[in-house]
């Protein structure tokens, strides 16, 4: 009885597929995270919802929600402002339209947090940094601003 030999396309094509499939599973949001985040595009306020970063939860660790950033100490609001509003001058963080952008991204922000943490069984919410947005976005993402072992 001889066994039948793949080609090496088809051995590709099995590691991606495998690849991807355990990529998904580990990436998941639990079922906990999808609900928050259900929650929140159905309560989220107008600018919520129309703003163009996406806040969202990416997993529970016990009554702590883990949401998505895409801005930290390592990697300032600025960077991603200039992705977000093309034109704005992002060096002079004294112009009034710099100075609006930031405030509608912290107040999206503690939205999406506020909406999050009053949800029974959340107490507290911890914030990661979205390094696939930023990278898919062109920001460089330094290796001490990744999130260590969950």
């Amino acid at each position: 009885m001889s066994r039948p030999h793949l080609k090496l396309w088809q051995w590709i094509v099995l590691v991606l597929v495998l690849f991807t499939v355990v990529s998904w599973y580990v990436h998941r949001p639990d079922d906990r995270a999808r609900q928050l985040n259900d929650i929140l595009e159905a309560t989220g306020s107008p600018q919520l919802k129309s703003y163009p970063y996406e806040f969202r939860v990416l997993r529970t660790e016990g009554a702590t929600a883990v949401m998505s950033t895409p801005r930290n100490f390592d990697v300032p609001a600025f960077k991603m402002l200039g992705v977000l509003y093309p034109n704005l001058d992002v060096k002079n963080q004294n112009d009034p339209d710099f100075i609006k952008a930031e405030k509608a991204l912290a107040d999206a922000q503690f939205e999406a947090m506020t909406i999050v943490r009053t949800q029974p069984g959340i107490n507290n919410v911890r914030w990661e940094l979205d390094a696939s947005w930023l990278r898919s976005h062109s920001i460089d993402v330094p290796d001490n601003a990744l999130p260590r072992n969950r």
